[in-house]
């Protein structure tokens, strides 16, 4: 089959060939599907770069998130081949979601609704299930508190914004630039901080008249990490997402205690199947309702992964990036 392989470590554009790669060898907890769509994301960069938690063997193929349709359902339950679904690679083995065919996790797959488009739902998995598992299960926002949301255009602060809105709570975004913050008005931001103008600390005390915020939802790390807790309210919840900075952070732990303060780590998994099984259907309710959608920002062709890339780590767009397999 063809595929995208990163040949060695380094920037996309020097390291991505397109090449041949045998077919998905399936273990148990695995499906096989045709991809149709993958979405391209900082950890794909990351994952060339060698910056990622996850380095598979030289060559394989980046990809994370994926629609198709499954040719193998490999003995899993309620999967038939055929049927069109979403779901997350096994990336982490190099069976990444840049290919003609690959794996999907069982466990993270969804039929794909009616009406869901296959650009639409190969951003959707990842952003949606962090931000449900962050805001509802690991930082149990409540309606009424206030949540602010860092990278708030970007490829999972987006789902945030909606999520948090969808949860009761007041909606405080960060972005960078007026288009950004623009999509996040859209996305239903209560209160936009440019952080090119603005000082979020400032920001965030002026709007909660000193409580601070109740739930910072963070996929940025680095200083915006350690900043965070200057603008928390007394029992607050600072949710470390991801490193988009490039980073990750530690707490200073006298900080934590001054004022109740907890942190959070957050990884897209369900900690049970009940806990999958209430996510999967608040969210599906959820998009049919029109309360949540994904938003695809571009489009590429196959041959055009480099500048989907580029455009990633230039973060000069607002939403998800698609690559179109077929």
């Amino acid at each position: 089959m063809k595929a995208w392989l990163a040949t060695r470590i380094g920037p996309p554009a020097k390291v991505l060939e397109i090449g041949e790669r045998p077919e998905p060898e399936l273990v148990p907890g695995e499906i096989g599907v045709d991809v149709r769509a993958a979405a391209v994301g900082l950890p794909d960069l990351f994952m060339c770069l060698g910056q990622y938690e996850f380095k598979p063997r030289h060559p394989f193929p980046p990809g994370q998130e994926v629609a198709g349709i499954v040719n193998d359902a490999n003995g899993v339950s309620g999967l038939e081949s055929g049927q069109r679904v979403m779901g997350v690679t096994a990336f982490y083995r190099g069976l990444g979601g840049f290919a003609e065919r690959s794996a999907l996790v069982a466990d993270t797959v969804w039929p794909i609704p009616d009406g869901m488009s296959d650009v639409e739902a190969a951003g959707f998995s990842i952003p949606f299930r962090t931000a449900w598992i962050g805001l509802a299960v690991r930082g149990r926002l409540r309606a009424g508190e206030t949540l602010l949301v860092h990278g708030a255009a970007g490829g999972t602060g987006f789902a945030a914004i909606q999520i948090g809105k969808a949860l009761g709570a007041r909606v405080m975004a960060v972005a960078s630039g007026e288009e950004k913050c623009a999509f996040c008005r859209e996305m239903g931001a209560d209160v936009v901080v440019d952080r090119r103008r603005e000082d979020f600390v400032d920001v965030v005390k002026a709007y909660t008249e000193g409580q601070g915020a109740d739930v910072v939802f963070d996929p940025v790390g680095g200083e915006t990490f350690i900043r965070s807790l200057d603008c928390m309210a007394t029992e607050g919840r600072l949710l470390a997402v991801g490193f988009a900075s490039g980073a990750w952070a530690d707490a200073p732990t006298s900080k934590l205690v001054a004022r109740n303060l907890t942190v959070v780590g957050v990884i897209a998994v369900a900690p049970s199947a009940e806990v999958a099984e209430e996510m999967k259907s608040r969210l599906m309710d959820l998009y049919a309702e029109g309360r949540i959608r994904p938003l695809v920002a571009n489009t590429f062709a196959f041959d055009e992964l480099p500048k989907a890339l580029a455009a990633v780590e230039a973060q000069s767009v607002a939403g998800k990036q698609v690559l179109v397999i077929r």
